[in-house]
Order: structure tokens, then C-alpha cells, then sequence
């Protein structure tokens, strides 16, 4: 009698490849966005960012053949789109690129890594999700090592107020994000990811640019255009590799292996901002940078486990 011939499991090396990209290119748009917003004025960069990262993901949307079922959507679901939009694109981006006008760009990938924390505790709060013993230490350890960062190395002064106007930005950045994740929930089930990214950016797009023109005019658009090369290779950087292509990998990554494992690989995200920005940028990694820094990363990813 033969034996049976022999199964060997699909191997998704090359997932786990493109999903190690896509950290890399979001750790990447840290000092990246760093340069634009010391380049051009904060809003306008990050208005053609979208504009740009906007009309790429229509193409994407439009080669897969869904571009057609937006027509059929109620009013009630575009209305959450743009809710979503404003939230996840407009609030975050605009936080984003004012804040990294004042804070180092390794600081900032550091301080984001409070998302996950605050999203899991309103999560509990409004959706009754439930919490181990493992999630609880790992937003304590990512709660504590956010505010080393923040305060620079003297954590009780979050008590007394003495945050700077960057780091209150990026909290903005937070606080967006959050948002959008907990309204994304409500207002865009049974909406594919690539559909709602392309949808938000086109919309927060018109929303920046809208909020460019009413605030600095088109003299903030000639600043744009006025820009040193190098920053032009960061905004192609920003919107091709962070926005477009490392979504696509990230998108490969949850259909091969699922949400939980893509979203793991999120946890190095701080981990190439902070390398990046002191090898680009020549930002000082100081003692504060690095303990805190450990920290968080440690407790998202410690999050990490105990989601699974």
C-alpha cells in the first residue's frame, strides 16, 4: 500500500515580506513628513498629500472594477464616509503635519503609539469588549513609555500641564485617530478597505484643501510649488510608499493571514520612525527617547498578544 503523498502548507514568506514593507514605509512617513512641514506650510503639504495619495487609490479602486458601486450607496453612507473623513483624513492629517513642524519626527512616531491604548479603553467602554490581564499591562507599559517620550524623560509633569504645543498637536493626532477607528465601526460596515480608504482620502483631500485656501490662500500653494527638491522626493515618498503601496501590501497581508497578524507587524512602525529619523534627519535618540520608546513599543505589542 502507498503512503500518502506528502501536503506542505502555502508559505507566506513573501506576505511577511510586504508586510515588513509596509512598516518600514510607515515608519518612513515620519521624517518624511518632518521635511514637508519645515518645507511648505503645514496645511498645503498635507492637502497635496492627499490630493495625490487620493487619486492613486481611485485608480486602484477603479482597476479592481468597484469604482461603479458608489453609485449605489443611500445618502446615510456617504454622510458616514464623510464624518469618517473628517476624522481619519482632515483632523489627523492636519495635527499630523502641524505637529511635526515643532517635534522631532522619532518623538512623534513614539508618542502615536497611544492610538491602540485609547482605542481599546473606549472600545471596552462603548462596545463592552473585553480585556485581560495581558491587554491591561500592555496599555499600562504603552500608556507610561508615550508619557517618558512626551515629557521628556519627567512623566508627572502631564499632571501639571507642562506639554509643549507639539506634542499637544500630535495628541490631536491621537484623539483623530481614535475616532475614526471606534466611528469606522458604525458607519462603514459592509465596506471593503480599499473602497473606504480611497473614499476618505478623496474626501479629507477636498477638506484640506478647502481649509488651505480659506486659512493661507494661494500663496500657500505657490509655497508648495516652491519647494526644494528634496521635499518633493519626500512627498512622492509619503504619498506612493505610505499611503498608496504600503496599504496594498497592508490590505495582501489581512486577506493572506488575517487582521490580528497583519496588525502585529504594526508594532514596528515606531520602531523604523525612530531609526530613520536619527539616520535622515540626524535626530539625537536621547535616554528619554529610548526608555519610553522600549516602553511603548513593548506594551503594543504585548497588546498585540493578548487581542490574539
Amino acid at each position: 500500500m502507498s503512503a500518502a503523498p506528502m501536503t506542505h502548507a502555502p508559505s507566506h514568506l513573501s506576505t511577511h515580506l510586504r508586510l515588513v514593507g509596509m512598516a518600514v514605509l510607515w515608519g518612513a512617513s515620519w521624517p518624511w513628513g518632518r521635511v514637508l512641514a519645515q518645507a511648505m506650510p503645514p496645511l498645503a503639504a498635507a492637502a497635496c498629500r492627499f490630493l495625490i495619495a487620493g487619486a492613486i487609490l481611485m485608480l486602484w479602486l477603479a482597476s479592481t472594477g468597484r469604482l461603479s458601486a458608489l453609485r449605489s450607496w443611500s445618502a446615510s453612507r456617504w454622510a458616514g464616509m464623510v464624518v469618517a473623513a473628517s476624522f481619519g483624513v482632515f483632523g489627523y492629517a492636519t495635527f499630523f503635519m502641524s505637529g511635526l513642524k515643532h517635534v522631532p519626527a522619532g518623538k512623534g512616531a513614539l508618542v502615536i503609539t497611544l492610538n491602540p491604548v485609547i482605542t481599546l479603553l473606549l472600545a471596552a467602554w462603548i462596545f463592552h469588549e473585553r480585556l485581560n490581564k495581558r491587554i491591561g499591562l500592555g496599555m499600562a507599559l504603552a500608556a507610561v513609555g508615550a508619557a517618558v517620550v512626551i515629557t521628556r524623560g519627567e512623566p508627572w509633569h502631564v499632571l501639571d500641564g507642562r506639554v509643549g504645543i507639539g506634542e499637544l498637536l500630535l495628541l490631536g493626532c491621537v484623539a483623530c485617530w481614535v475616532a475614526y477607528t471606534l466611528i469606522g465601526r458604525k458607519v462603514m460596515a459592509g465596506v471593503d478597505a480599499l473602497t473606504t480608504t480611497a473614499v476618505t482620502a478623496a474626501i479629507g483631500a477636498a477638506m484640506l484643501l478647502a481649509l488651505t485656501l480659506a486659512v493661507d490662500g494661494t500663496t500657500a500653494l505657490a509655497g508648495v510649488l516652491a519647494a526644494p527638491r528634496n521635499a518633493w522626493l519626500c512627498m512622492a515618498g509619503i504619498t506612493v510608499g505610505s499611503t498608496a503601496l504600503a496599504y496594498a501590501w497592508y490590505f495582501d497581508g489581512v486577506k493572506a493571514l488575517g487582521a490580528g497578524a497583519a496588525s502585529g507587524y504594526i508594532t514596528l512602525v515606531p520602531v523604523f520612525g525612530v531609526v530613520f529619523s536619527a539616520l535622515w534627519l540626524g535626530e539625537v535618540v536621547d535616554a528619554s527617547l529610548l526608555v519610553g520608546g522600549t516602553m511603548a513599543i513593548a506594551g503594543t505589542a504585548l497588546m498585540n498578544l493578548g487581542r490574539r
